[in-house]
């Protein structure tokens, strides 16, 4: 079963902070495609190294059905101090 027709799986992350989930996806043949963050410094880290990954914003107003398609959403709960 092929998951898209590129076979290659495609992730969005949530809570994204400094890109721990897009970097284990590279690493394993999964593309970044979009983050959720609202954290400054994070966002500019991500940016960085992942300069095609588009950064959304504030997941609370994320509309699920604009976003682009992806076969994995991962999410890391948000820190606290």
């Amino acid at each position: 079963m092929e998951i898209n027709d590129n076979k290659v799986l495609m992730m969005g992350s949530l809570f994204d902070g400094i890109g721990g989930f897009p970097l284990a996806a590279v690493r394993n043949g999964i593309v970044p495609v979009w983050a959720s963050e609202i954290e400054p410094f994070p966002i500019r880290v991500t940016e960085h190294h992942f300069p095609d990954m588009a950064h959304m914003g504030d997941i609370t107003k994320l509309a699920g059905a604009k976003l682009p398609p992806v076969d994995i959403i991962c999410g890391g709960s948000p820190c606290q101090d």
